[in-house]
């Protein structure tokens, strides 16, 4: 289990901007493979984005492609996520998720591959 702690989120306009940030309390971050969710209300969450532990394979959901990026800083135990060209079917709480792998380019995109959640943090996103 590691402990993951989300921060960035807030109102911005359509076409605007945010970076989410995710750190994860464990000492060894490598290993564990990263992820993006959202949820609106009344929606079941859905897959935004993911990273593998060795950052080498990333796969987006259709709806961000092109406009959020997924990264990670294994020295600072943190994974980001930069939203941009943001619109207002992107308002959700975004989580953050993570998984354990020995395998360094697994990426999963299903709520059922991740183990451990954070709390969410609010994305608004105004018309």
């Amino acid at each position: 289990q590691v402990q993951l702690v989300e921060s960035g989120g807030g109102l911005v306009q359509a076409g605007g901007s945010l970076r989410l940030s995710c750190a994860a309390s464990r000492r060894t971050f490598g290993g564990y493979a990263m992820g993006w969710f959202r949820q609106a209300p009344g929606k079941v969450r859905e897959f935004v984005a993911a990273i593998s532990w060795g950052g080498n394979s990333i796969t987006y959901a259709d709806s961000v492609k092109g406009r959020f990026i997924i990264s990670r800083d294994n020295a600072k135990n943190t994974v980001y996520l930069q939203m941009n060209s943001l619109k207002p079917e992107d308002t959700a709480v975004y989580y953050c998720a993570a998984t354990w792998s020995n395998n360094i380019n697994y990426v999963p995109s299903s709520p059922t591959g991740f183990g451990s959640w954070g709390q969410g943090t609010q994305v608004t996103v105004s018309s």
